[in-house]
């Protein structure tokens, strides 16, 4: 008999819930919003820099994978940024 190998549920570094940070999209655990990391590296803050501020929070690879969000929902994080400054 064949043994089925356990798959297992990997969860999405980036996600939206309902009552966290308005739903809008963060970086899976945390409160840390992706519009947040958009904004600075748009002040031109490192990754390294932004690790070593959230060094207990984030990892390299939240950081890859909000990239890729962002590249794939521009006009929603373009968004939520506006209505954050606001």
């Amino acid at each position: 008999m064949q043994e089925v190998a356990a798959v297992e549920k990997v969860e999405p570094r980036i996600r939206k819930t309902p009552g966290v940070c308005g739903g809008r999209a963060c970086i899976r655990k945390t409160r840390m919003p992706v519009w947040l990391l958009f904004r600075m590296w748009n002040k031109k803050l490192t990754d390294q820099e932004i690790l070593k501020s959230y060094s207990d929070t984030l990892t390299h690879e939240d950081l890859d994978e909000a990239k890729s969000y962002i590249a794939d929902n521009f006009k929603e994080i373009l968004q939520d940024c506006l209505e954050n400054e606001a």
